[in-house]
């Protein structure tokens, strides 16, 4: 796991709070329109169908509570930037809850529903600062709710690509959180300042060891939008094909980005 960098961007909570609950009602609201024939339909993820992601997503929310239910740490041990590297880790477990909360609720606009409702609930019986012993450590509740932020925006582009004609919207918050999360957790795995990574309207990160420019147009750029680089760090697109289809444009001998990435999956 690539050391965690000692200081870390800023989050408002209260706005994080509503982006994740703005993009789960994004989902909740698509979800409720899906007919059986889309609920099984194949994703890109493995031999999930569509209701096993449908779940997945509200394992999202289910987390926040699973934690808040258990004795609190004694002590911080992790970063928000740890957080992006040991998801891998935990692979089989979200696996066959999926499969099993996708069994256990048929009708999964109602287990969104219920969901939603017991997310909210948690967190409003835990207002005060609160440690949560996450799979990536002990950390702050209101730095977990910013990887829900990631969860969310991921698995709703995973919806809209597993369904013909499903344009779930992005909340504005939720994807800005996401991508500037993503975005420093590369400055954490490549330090350095040689290459700058542009990601409108938000995020730039130097990463990548190297000379360092100080002023002036940088000799190493990269630069793509949002969606795309969620898809480039979570494996969901790779270097190359990204680059192909003009998705990404990048100039410079320290601009290949293709034996960093994915960053999480």
């Amino acid at each position: 796991m690539p050391p965690a960098k000692k200081r870390t961007r800023a989050y408002d909570p209260v706005k994080i709070r509503a982006a994740v609950l703005a993009q789960f009602a994004n989902v909740r609201e698509a979800v409720g329109g899906l007919t059986p024939e889309q609920l099984a339909l194949p994703t890109r993820l493995g031999d999930w169908t569509v209701r096993e992601l449908v779940a997945h997503i509200g394992t999202a929310l289910l987390a926040v509570g699973r934690f808040l239910e258990q004795p609190e740490p004694a002590r911080q041990d992790a970063t928000l930037l740890d957080w992006p590297f040991a998801t891998s880790a935990n692979s089989g477990v979200v696996d066959g809850r999926a499969h099993l909360l996708a069994e256990q609720h048929a009708d999964l606009t109602a287990f969104l529903a219920d969901t939603g409702r017991r997310f909210t609930e948690h967190l409003d019986a835990h207002p005060a600062p609160r440690l949560l012993a996450t799979h990536a450590g002990a950390m702050p509740l209101a730095d977990y709710l910013v990887t829900r932020t990631v969860e969310l925006v991921v698995h709703t582009d995973d919806l809209n690509a597993a369904v013909p004609g499903l344009e779930i919207p992005h909340d504005r918050q939720a994807l800005a959180a996401a991508t500037r999360l993503l975005a420093d957790a590369l400055a954490v795995k490549a330090p350095g300042g040689s290459t700058e990574v542009r990601i409108p309207p938000y995020a730039v990160v130097q990463c990548v060891e190297g000379p360092r420019h100080t002023r002036g147009t940088p000799p190493n750029v990269v630069e793509t939008d949002p969606l795309t680089w969620i898809r480039l760090a979570t494996g969901r697109v790779t270097w190359k094909d990204a680059v192909e289809a003009a998705e990404v444009s990048a100039s410079g001998e320290r601009a290949d980005l293709a034996g960093l990435l994915p960053l999480t999956t």
